[in-house]
Formats: structure tokens, sequence, C-alpha cells
């Protein structure tokens, strides 16, 4: 047989034997996933984590992914749930299967014990498999805690793994006058600073100590190796049950711990840990959540409304058949659900964005315009200004007989809202089809843990968008907690809200929800500085319960 009949079989089984990527997910921000990590989620079969892990990356997984769930629970492992010794017979039989199987481990795949040996089956079975190396939890938690580990006199660091430290490490990192960084567990800490002290540090050397790093849970306490038991025991730091949660220490005359106020970054973010509710849909909170992400916010989004078709559809369908045989010069959108409800019609009869050929298309804003563009459809107007009705009034053009050979504008639109803008478009001279696109109704109560969060406190701050998102909260889920600050639109939401006994805390300067975020993020800063300059500690509004409701103030 030739070699080359010879390697088309070997090729054939290479393929059904499938392929294995040992991806690291970092210390715990999702962000910090590297663009190779996103794309091979994007394409697996089978993701294979602990649930802790699952949780940073599974967003970027396709639809459809196989996702087993393992535990490192002795308790769970023996009740039947697969553990971490099982981790790579789930990734064997899935790469023998034919499966593109991507196994995610918390930091970076070559500094765990675990991938190493997942790693070495495969090659012993002939399995392809690559290493996505990710940001691990001693070089990334430290960066997250405003604590650089080296200075321009360029210092030594060494890593430690505390439960598994020898006498003798113990002893080398003690005798060095460079940067350790230790990774042990919050009740291991002391013993572990003990353990430097009784090799030569001295007592007074800085330490910091991050828990929960990278993530919106994060803290960070500062001592030193013979103060680090006290400040735990201070802020009354407990011993746990399961051996304690993760940790990364740091410690070192040169670690720059000392100018940990300056460089503190990510705690000190305006909105850091605040759990913000958000009562719009996920869609229509996009970029409302990812603005509060970026202050250090938690969003939470819990639907007020739910969008329903029209009762009598005829109307609407009139209207799309006069959009194609040309009836209208414009189409205004004034919301994401109209552009939704526009399309859906469209998939009805076999149409696409080409139906908007010669129709200028105009946008509310720019959320809206940006689902226009999803459509594939570029507005020719969005407001330069204010995105609002008025802000798209204040750019349109009125109408002129020579320059627009129809008169007539298409506006789908949500059965509850208002008048301006059909009032000032007549005003400009244009004809009007008001055109009833959607309902909307009062959404399904949350959940009730979700309920009791709202009336319990257990939120920092809600952002109200309009008054119907007031009373259709205060009417799902009940009245937010005293201590949350309540954060409005604009003056209507405002009084809306103050006539539900709610004491109004922030008010966006323009009607924008973008400018909205901004004034709660300068809320958040205010009040930090003001616990600062008052030499307190800063807290967020939901670490200060009161039993009472809030009633509105006159």
């Amino acid at each position: 047989m030739s070699p080359t009949t010879s390697a088309l079989p070997a090729a054939s089984a290479h393929e059904a034997l499938g392929h294995v990527t040992f991806l690291g997910a970092g210390p715990g921000d999702p962000g910090l996933l590297t663009l190779r990590a996103v794309e091979a989620l994007a394409t697996a079969d089978v993701l294979i984590a602990e649930e802790h892990v699952l949780d940073v990356v599974r967003a970027h997984a396709r639809t459809g992914t196989d996702t087993p769930r393992i535990t490192a629970d002795e308790a769970s492992t023996s009740a039947g749930v697969p553990g971490i010794g099982d981790a790579a017979n789930l990734v064997m039989r899935a790469a023998r299967g034919g499966k593109r199987v991507v196994r995610a481990v918390p930091g970076d795949p070559g500094l765990d014990t675990n991938a190493a040996e997942e790693m070495l089956a495969c090659a012993a079975e002939g399995i392809p498999f690559e290493v996505v190396p990710g940001i691990a939890a001693a070089v990334g938690v430290p960066a997250y805690a405003g604590v650089p580990l080296r200075d321009a006199q360029g210092t030594d660091v060494r890593f430690v793994e505390a439960a598994s430290a020898s006498t003798r490490c113990w002893t080398e990192v003690g005798a060095s006058d460079g940067t350790v960084v230790i990774s042990t567990t919050l009740d291991s800490a002391a013993g572990a600073a003990g353990e430097l002290v009784a090799a030569g540090r001295k007592p007074d050397t800085p330490m910091t100590l991050t828990i929960a790093g990278t993530t919106t849970r994060q803290r960070t306490w500062q001592a030193t190796l013979g103060t680090i038991a006290q400040v735990l025991k201070a802020a009354k730091v407990l011993p746990s049950p399961d051996g304690g949660q993760p940790v990364i220490a740091v410690v070192g005359e040169r670690s720059a711990a000392a100018q940990r106020e300056q460089l503190s970054w990510f705690e000190s973010k305006p909105l850091f840990g605040w759990k913000v509710l958000v009562p719009r849909t996920k869609e229509q909170a996009a970029s409302l959540s990812d603005r509060l992400r970026s202050y250090g916010a938690v969003p939470h989004e819990v639907p007020t409304i739910a969008v329903e078709p029209p009762r009598t559809p005829q109307q609407m369908e009139r209207a799309v058949k006069g959009l194609v045989t040309g009836r209208y010069e414009w189409i205004a959108f004034t919301s994401v659900n109209a552009v939704k409800a526009v399309r859906e019609k469209f998939e009805e009869y076999g149409l696409d964005a080409r139906a908007f050929a010669g129709i200028k298309v105009a946008a509310v804003g720019e959320q809206t315009a940006n689902a226009l563009i999803a459509f594939g459809v570029k507005p020719d107007l969005v407001p330069s200004g204010e995105q609002s009705a008025a802000g798209l009034l204040e750019d349109w053009p009125p109408y002129d007989p020579v320059f627009d050979p129809i008169d007539r504008v298409f506006l789908p639109r949500a059965d509850i809202a208002t008048e301006t803008l059909v009032a000032g478009l007549i005003d400009l001279g244009w004809e009007v089809d008001d055109v009833t696109a959607y309902r909307t109704v009062r959404a399904s109560p949350p959940p009730a843990e979700t309920r009791e969060a709202i009336k319990g406190g257990g939120f920092d701050a809600v952002l109200f968008t309009s008054s119907s998102t007031v009373r259709n909260l205060v009417g799902i889920a009940g009245k937010p907690h005293n201590v949350t600050v309540i954060a409005c639109i604009g003056p209507a939401t405002a009084k809306t809200a103050e006539e539900h006994g709610l004491r109004v805390d922030v008010m966006a300067p323009e009607p924008s929800v973008l400018r909205l975020s901004e004034a709660l993020a300068d809320f958040g800063t205010r009040r930090r500085l003001a616990s600062v300059e008052a030499g307190e500690a800063v807290t967020r509004p939901s670490e200060r319960r009161p039993g009472s409701r809030r009633r509105r103030t006159t």
C-alpha cells in the first residue's frame, strides 16, 4: 500500500476523535477572557467546567452547547454529580465521540494540576488538543486590587501556593526581601503571615488580602504580617465550615500596598458592588446595563411590561402595504419595540429591509437606531440633541411641497404612547398615519426572591425610565425599601414616583438612559467622598437598612 493511501484512514480516525481546548477562564471577571477563548467557546459542542467557572464563560458558548455540571464538593460528588476527578472522563468520552470540547478551568491551564493530567490523557490517546492561556489569579487579582507587584527597581516577585508550601519554601521567601504573592484561603491567611514572620520577615511588613478578586464582590484588607489576624477579626471575618474562600495575599515593603488609596481603581468605582434594579426587558436594558457595569454596578433586569400584538391587526397591515406601495415619505420609529413589530410584519409578508427603499427613516434615539441597523436599515434622522419625541421634532424638517412628493408619515407605536410627536408633525405640515403597532401590558411578577429584595432593601438603587415603569414595578413587586436610591429619567417620572410615596434622590439632566446612569454614578461618587471625608467606612446603601419603608417627604 502506498504512503498516500495508508495516511487516509489515519486522518479519518484523527477527525473522529474530536478536539479538546483547555481554556483559562481567568480569575473571575468575564471581561478578562481572551479573544481566542471567546472564539473557542463559540464553536464548542461540549463545555466542561465547575459551576463558578461556567458563570464566567457560558455567555460566550453557542446555543445548544452541552454543559455537564461538575463540582469540587465531595457531598455533591457522592450524591451522583460528577466531580473534578470525573472531568477527565467527561472530556475523553466527548472527544472520542468526535465532539469539539472546551475544558475551562479557573486562572490559567498551565497552573492547574487537573488540566495537566487531562492533557496527558489526551496525548496518550492521540486526541488533538490546544491550550488557551488565561490570566492567573495571582497576577490578575493584585492588579484589580491596586497593588503592583514590581517597582522601578525591579522588585523580585515570588509566588507561593500556601496549601502545598513546604517549610523550605517558607524559609526561602522569608529570607527574601522581595514581594510575595500567596494563594491561600481567608481562614488560613493569618497562618501564612505567621509562617513568613517565623521565617524572618518583619511583623510590620505591609500585607494586602483580597477576596473575590476581579468581581464586583471584591474586597481588600490592608494590614501587616503582625496585624492581619486582628484586622480580619475587626472586620468580623469568621472561620468558614468549608475551609474558607480563596484569597490572594501580597506581602512586601515595595509592593505598593502603602499607595493603594491612589492605585485602587477597581474598588473605587462610583457604584462598585451596587446592586441596581433596572425595570426593563433585557433587550431594552442592554446599553444601560453595560454602562452600569462600567461604573462597577451589578445590574438586575426586571421586565415591568410585556409586549403583545394589537387587538385589531388590520390597521397595521394596511400601513405596511402602504409603505411598500409608496404611500409614505417618512416612517418614524419611537422605540425598539416598534422596530420589532414592523420587522415581524415584514417577515410575515416575506419582505426585508429593501422594502424601505425610497422612504426616509427616523429613529427617536441611539437604541432604536441600533435596532434598525441590525434590521439592515440606516436611519436618515436621529435627534442631534435630546433623544425623545421632542428632540426628534427639533430636527424634523417641515413639509415642503416642492421637495417632498408625498406629505404622509407612518408612525408605528405603542397603544399608550403620548400625542406629542403626532401633534408636532401636524404643526410641521405633515399628515400622520398614527398606527398601533403593539400593545404594552403589565408583566408577570418577578420571582419571590426578587420581590423580597425590592421590598426588603436588597437593592442599592432602582432606575425608573418612565412613569409606567414606576406604576408597573410597584404593582407587580411592591414599593422599594427606603434605603434604595431612587433615580428617575425626568420630571414626569419623578412626579409619578413621588405620587407612589417614593423620595427621588437622582434625576437625569436630560431624558436619556445614559445620562441617567451618569447621574447615578455622580451620586455614588459624592456619597463615597462624603464617607471618606467623614472618616467612615464606604458602604453601599443596602448595607444600611432601617426598618421602615420610604415615605414621601414634603
